[in-house]
C-alpha cells in the first residue's frame, strides 16, 4: 500500500466503489463475477457497496472514468486490465487520471525477473510499470501483484485471484473491523396496499429519520398487492425508526407484519 494514503477511521463515513473493466462484459461475452464477490467480503468488514461502474477498454473513457472516481474520495476497487497486453490499460489510464507518470515499480520488476528470467523482457515487465506512488498488492495465486494509488485498488480480471487480493485490501485498510460495524435492515409487509397510498407515511419518516435508508417494494401478487417497507441504518437507530413506522401505519389505517 502506498505511504502517502491515509488510514481510515471509525468516524470516517466510508464509500466503496468499484470499476469493473471489459469490452467482453459489455458484448456479453462473459458474465461479470466481482461484484458477488466484493459484496460478500464487504460485508465481513460491515462495509457495503455504494456504485458499481463497468466500463470498456476504450482509453479515453477509462481516463475519464477514473478520474470521476478519483474525485469522489471512495475507495475503489477496479477489476482487470492490468496484464500485459495492449488492450490492458488501467495503469496507463489511472496514471493519466492522477496527473502522474508511469514509473518502474523495483520491487515489481524483481518479481518478475525473478519468476520469468529473460522472459521477463520486454513485454511481461511491462505489468510493474505503475502510476507513481502506487504500493503492491500480493497476489496469492500467481504471485504477480496488483497495486494500489490514491485508495484506487487495481486487481486482475481472474475472480479467482482479485478476490483474496481485495480482501487483502480490506484487512489493510479497516483492521479489526468486522460485521458487527455494519448496518442492519428490518422489513415490514403490507397487504392489499398500493405505493402510491405509502407517500405520506414515507414522507414522514424519511423527515423523521434522515440517517436511515428507507425502501418501498412493491411485490405482484394475483390475489392482492403487497408492498414491503424496509429500514436500514445502525440498529438502535433502525429499532427506533421501526416503532415510528409502526406508528404511523396505525395512524394511517395500514396493517403490516
Amino acid at each position: 500500500m502506498a505511504d502517502r494514503e491515509r488510514e481510515p477511521t471509525e468516524t470516517d463515513a466510508i464509500e466503496i466503489g468499484a470499476v469493473i473493466i471489459g469490452d467482453e462484459l459489455l458484448s456479453g461475452k462473459r458474465r461479470d463475477r466481482h461484484q458477488q464477490h466484493l459484496t460478500e467480503a464487504l460485508a465481513e468488514k460491515g462495509l457495503e457497496l455504494a456504485w458499481l461502474r463497468i466500463v470498456g477498454d476504450n482509453a479515453r473513457l477509462l481516463t475519464r472514468t477514473l478520474g470521476e472516481t478519483l474525485a469522489s474520495g471512495a475507495e475503489v476497487f477496479s477489476f482487470g486490465g492490468i496484464g500485459a497486453t495492449p488492450d490492458d490499460r488501467t495503469r496507463a489510464c489511472l496514471a493519466e487520471a492522477l496527473g502522474r507518470p508511469l514509473l518502474p515499480h523495483p520491487e515489481f520488476m524483481a518479481i518478475l525477473e525473478e519468476r520469468f528470467g529473460a522472459e521477463a523482457w520486454p513485454h511481461r515487465v511491462r505489468m510493474a510499470e505503475l502510476p507513481e506512488g502506487a504500493g503492491l498488492i500480493p497476489n496469492p495465486v500467481n504471485g504477480i501483484p496488483g497495486f494500489s494509488c490514491e485508495r484506487h485498488h487495481c486487481v486482475p480480471g481472474f475472480p479467482a485471484m482479485a478476490e483474496p487480493m481485495a480482501r487483502w485490501v480490506l484487512d489493510q485498510r479497516f483492521p479489526g473491523r468486522d460485521a458487527s460495524a455494519g448496518s442492519v435492515e428490518e422489513t415490514l409487509r403490507l397487504e392489499n396496499v398500493t405505493e402510491s397510498r405509502l407517500v405520506p407515511v414515507l414522507e414522514a419518516m424519511e423527515a423523521e429519520f434522515p440517517d436511515l435508508r428507507i425502501s418501498c417494494l412493491p411485490r405482484m401478487d394475483r390475489q392482492a398487492p403487497q408492498v414491503e417497507l424496509g429500514l436500514r441504518g445502525p440498529r438502535a437507530r433502525v429499532t427506533e425508526g421501526q416503532a415510528a413506522l409502526r406508528q404511523h401505519l396505525i395512524a394511517g389505517g395500514f396493517t403490516g407484519r
